[in-house]
């Protein structure tokens, strides 16, 4: 009978050069699943390394579209915003990772999924919530949650030293005052310097975005247009340059929000697993087309559609953060959202300036909006004597809620 197979989500960073040869100790022969979600790493580098600690098989898997049409996009459209403000980039992408994972463990007749994430942070959860749900069969071996190796491993000093002591080739750079995490959504920053939260971030920190004080002093103009909620080109005034495709049209407005400074946040957190942290985030083109679409909605979508939708919003939010994406209630609530993206199509002029977005004009094939109706110079089919009625109705309860307080104060 031949070894057990482990497959492991390797991200090229110091614990996953480690892990292979943890697992290697524990009869597993080990399968490396490297996965390009849009972060600016050397990902044929990084499998020479997987090679070269002894996996058996690395696999080098571009998700970039499936990422930005199956998960950035969903998320957008339904008004996915963490705590008012994280528009969820390392969330979103910890699914799409596991979901590959799995397919690629299921090609290799693998018995064990492998992941490096902390037992203190939120991706273990993702992770695991995810294997549970596409292959509840497989075991998980999360090695930061291991008895034996925690006892050996304290930190990245004893992982130094177990690489120097095994021949595992540690990829040489400085060690930066806190540690990051990038995809096409986003990049983020946490840990080191940065958990004083009264510590700013240093400015040579941000890699995305340029500084807004030190962005384009002439705002530039674009046009974004949708159709069912998705985005399907992007304009740009001045070239007329114009750009499609999913995985095309995110990359350039990540471009331009990045230079015009945009989609910077830093703010504390509540964490799924109880502890609160400080993340600095930067998600120029999610920014960007997060405000959009929410104008192209005030005049395409119906209102108590729109009330529904953001009244599940938040729910739809705390699913993606706490790991849920494959779960009944997601469907649920996907399903719901794509009634509601229903006819929000047509075009919002954007004017990029300096770390913000200002939305300077809308229209849309199946607006809602009746210029008319709603004039205060026109009467437009409104009799404005059936507000009487209207407010007499209305307020009614009121009416009976104040007669009773004046009961009691008679008392």
């Amino acid at each position: 009978m031949g070894k057990k197979k482990a497959v492991l989500a390797y991200s090229g960073g110091l614990d996953t050069h480690c892990i292979p040869r943890y697992l290697q100790e524990r009869d597993y022969d080990v399968v490396a699943f490297i996965a390009n979600v849009g972060q600016d790493e050397d990902f044929e580098e990084n499998a020479e390394r997987a090679r070269q600690i002894g996996a058996s098989a690395v696999y080098v898997e571009d998700l970039r579209e499936r990422f930005v049409s199956e998960f950035i996009f969903p998320a957008i459209a339904g008004n996915a915003v963490y705590e008012n403000r994280y528009l969820l980039g390392t969330s979103l992408a910890r699914p799409i990772i596991a979901q590959r994972q799995v397919e690629v463990a299921r090609e290799q007749g693998a018995d064990v999924l492998s992941h490096g994430a902390t037992g203190k942070g939120n991706d273990q959860v993702r992770f695991e919530l995810a294997y549970a749900a596409l292959a509840p069969r497989m075991k998980v071996i999360a090695p930061w949650k291991e008895r034996d190796f925690l006892d050996r491993f304290k930190g990245r000093r004893d992982l130094l030293a177990y690489a120097e002591q095994q021949g595992i080739p540690v990829p040489v750079s400085s060690e930066k005052p806190y540690s990051t995490d990038e995809n096409l959504m986003h990049k983020s920053y946490e840990a080191g310097m940065l958990e004083d939260p009264m510590q700013a971030p240093p400015k040579d920190m941000f890699d995305l975005t340029t500084s807004p004080v030190d962005a384009p002093d002439e705002p530039e103009i674009i046009e974004v247009h949708f159709q069912n909620a998705r985005p399907t080109k992007v304009v740009e005034r001045a070239s007329g340059r114009e750009t499609s495709g999913d995985l095309e049209l995110f990359v350039r407005l990540n471009e331009l929000g990045g230079k015009h400074g945009i989609g910077r946040v830093d703010m504390v957190e509540n964490r799924f697993v109880g502890i609160k942290s400080r993340g600095v985030y930067e998600t120029p083109g999610g920014t960007i087309l997060h405000r959009a679409l929410r104008d192209l909605e005030g005049i395409a979508m119906d209102r108590e559609v729109l009330a529904l939708r953001d009244g599940l919003a938040p729910k739809f939010t705390q699913l993606i953060y706490n790991g849920f994406w494959f779960s009944p209630e997601m469907d649920f609530i996907h399903a719901a959202f794509r009634q509601a993206q229903d006819l929000v199509d047509g075009r919002v002029v954007l004017e990029l300036y300096k770390g913000g977005v200002q939305s300077l004009g809308r229209e849309s094939p199946s607006s809602l909006y009746d210029r008319e109706l709603s004039s205060m110079d026109v009467e437009g089919g409104y009799d404005q004597t059936d507000a009487r009625g209207f407010i007499r109705i209305n307020s009614l309860r009121l009416r009976a809620h104040r007669a009773i307080l004046r009961g009691a104060d008679r008392e």
